[in-house]
Protein backbone atom coordinates (compact mmCIF):
# COMPACT_ATOMS: atom_id res chain seq x y z
CA UNK A 1 0.00 0.00 0.00
CA UNK A 2 1.43 3.40 -0.95
CA UNK A 3 2.44 5.69 1.91
CA UNK A 4 -0.16 8.20 3.03
CA UNK A 5 -3.18 6.21 1.94
CA UNK A 6 -5.77 4.98 4.38
CA UNK A 7 -8.42 3.28 2.30
CA UNK A 8 -6.97 1.96 -0.97
CA UNK A 9 -8.03 -1.54 -1.92
CA UNK A 10 -9.17 -2.75 1.50
CA UNK A 11 -12.27 -2.63 3.68
CA UNK A 12 -12.08 1.13 4.05
CA UNK A 13 -12.24 1.65 0.30
CA UNK A 14 -15.36 -0.51 0.03
CA UNK A 15 -17.02 1.32 2.90
CA UNK A 16 -16.17 4.59 1.11
CA UNK A 17 -17.85 3.31 -2.06
CA UNK A 18 -20.86 1.93 -0.16
CA UNK A 19 -21.23 5.23 1.71
CA UNK A 20 -21.42 7.17 -1.56
CA UNK A 21 -23.79 4.66 -3.19
CA UNK A 22 -26.15 4.60 -0.21
CA UNK A 23 -26.10 8.41 -0.10
CA UNK A 24 -27.14 8.62 -3.76
CA UNK A 25 -29.86 5.98 -3.27
CA UNK A 26 -31.25 7.84 -0.26
CA UNK A 27 -31.22 11.09 -2.24
CA UNK A 28 -33.20 9.51 -5.10
CA UNK A 29 -35.69 8.01 -2.64
CA UNK A 30 -36.25 11.44 -1.10
CA UNK A 31 -36.68 12.97 -4.56
CA UNK A 32 -39.31 10.38 -5.55
CA UNK A 33 -40.98 10.71 -2.15
CA UNK A 34 -41.36 14.48 -2.58
CA UNK A 35 -42.78 13.97 -6.07
CA UNK A 36 -45.33 11.34 -5.07
CA UNK A 37 -46.40 13.38 -2.05
CA UNK A 38 -46.86 16.43 -4.30
CA UNK A 39 -49.36 14.38 -6.33
CA UNK A 40 -51.94 14.83 -3.59
CA UNK A 41 -52.30 18.50 -4.57
CA UNK A 42 -52.51 17.75 -8.28
CA UNK A 43 -54.79 14.71 -8.24
CA UNK A 44 -55.83 12.92 -5.06
CA UNK A 45 -56.99 9.95 -7.17
CA UNK A 46 -53.54 9.61 -8.77
CA UNK A 47 -51.96 9.89 -5.34
CA UNK A 48 -54.20 7.09 -4.03
CA UNK A 49 -53.21 4.89 -7.00
CA UNK A 50 -49.50 5.48 -6.37
CA UNK A 51 -49.85 4.78 -2.66
CA UNK A 52 -51.77 1.56 -3.47
CA UNK A 53 -48.78 0.31 -5.47
CA UNK A 54 -46.61 0.80 -2.40
CA UNK A 55 -48.49 -1.98 -0.61
CA UNK A 56 -47.05 -4.71 -2.85
CA UNK A 57 -44.47 -7.29 -1.73
CA UNK A 58 -41.91 -6.00 -4.25
CA UNK A 59 -42.10 -2.52 -2.77
CA UNK A 60 -41.75 -4.07 0.70
CA UNK A 61 -38.41 -5.53 -0.45
CA UNK A 62 -37.41 -2.11 -1.75
CA UNK A 63 -38.35 -0.61 1.63
CA UNK A 64 -36.14 -3.17 3.33
CA UNK A 65 -33.33 -2.10 1.00
CA UNK A 66 -34.02 1.51 1.93
CA UNK A 67 -33.76 0.63 5.63
CA UNK A 68 -30.47 -1.15 4.89
CA UNK A 69 -29.11 1.87 3.01
CA UNK A 70 -30.15 4.37 5.69
CA UNK A 71 -28.77 2.28 8.55
CA UNK A 72 -25.44 1.65 6.81
CA UNK A 73 -25.11 5.28 5.76
CA UNK A 74 -25.84 6.53 9.29
CA UNK A 75 -23.60 4.05 11.10
CA UNK A 76 -20.74 4.44 8.63
CA UNK A 77 -21.13 8.21 8.85
CA UNK A 78 -20.52 8.00 12.59
CA UNK A 79 -17.44 5.87 11.88
CA UNK A 80 -16.17 8.45 9.38
CA UNK A 81 -16.65 11.19 11.97
CA UNK A 82 -14.65 9.12 14.47
CA UNK A 83 -11.86 8.51 11.94
CA UNK A 84 -11.71 12.22 11.09
CA UNK A 85 -11.99 13.77 14.55
CA UNK A 86 -10.56 11.18 16.95
CA UNK A 87 -6.77 11.18 17.08
CA UNK A 88 -6.68 7.36 17.18
CA UNK A 89 -9.45 7.00 14.58
CA UNK A 90 -7.24 6.16 11.59
CA UNK A 91 -5.48 3.46 13.62
CA UNK A 92 -8.79 1.76 14.51
CA UNK A 93 -10.77 2.43 11.33
CA UNK A 94 -10.84 -1.25 10.31
CA UNK A 95 -12.09 -2.42 13.71
CA UNK A 96 -14.69 0.34 13.72
CA UNK A 97 -15.87 -0.75 10.26
CA UNK A 98 -16.36 -4.34 11.41
CA UNK A 99 -18.19 -3.05 14.49
CA UNK A 100 -20.45 -0.97 12.22
CA UNK A 101 -21.09 -4.03 10.05
CA UNK A 102 -21.97 -6.13 13.11
CA UNK A 103 -24.38 -3.52 14.45
CA UNK A 104 -25.85 -3.06 10.96
CA UNK A 105 -26.41 -6.82 10.61
CA UNK A 106 -28.14 -7.10 14.00
CA UNK A 107 -30.39 -4.13 13.21
CA UNK A 108 -31.23 -5.55 9.77
CA UNK A 109 -32.23 -8.87 11.31
CA UNK A 110 -34.38 -6.92 13.76
CA UNK A 111 -36.01 -5.02 10.88
CA UNK A 112 -37.01 -8.17 8.99
CA UNK A 113 -40.40 -8.71 10.60
CA UNK A 114 -41.51 -5.07 10.95
CA UNK A 115 -40.65 -4.24 7.34
CA UNK A 116 -41.34 -7.52 5.53
CA UNK A 117 -43.98 -9.13 7.76
CA UNK A 118 -46.91 -7.73 5.77
CA UNK A 119 -45.40 -8.81 2.45
CA UNK A 120 -44.77 -12.35 3.69
CA UNK A 121 -48.37 -12.61 4.94
CA UNK A 122 -49.66 -11.30 1.60
CA UNK A 123 -47.61 -13.77 -0.45
CA UNK A 124 -47.99 -16.86 1.74
CA UNK A 125 -51.23 -16.07 3.57
CA UNK A 126 -51.81 -15.51 7.26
Amino acid sequence: MPAGTLYRGREGMWSWVAHRVTGVLIFFFLFVHVLDTALVRVSPEAYDEVVATYKTPIVALLEYGLVAAILFHALNGLRVIAVDFWSKGPRYQKQMLWTVMGIWFVLMVGALYPVLGHAVREVFGS
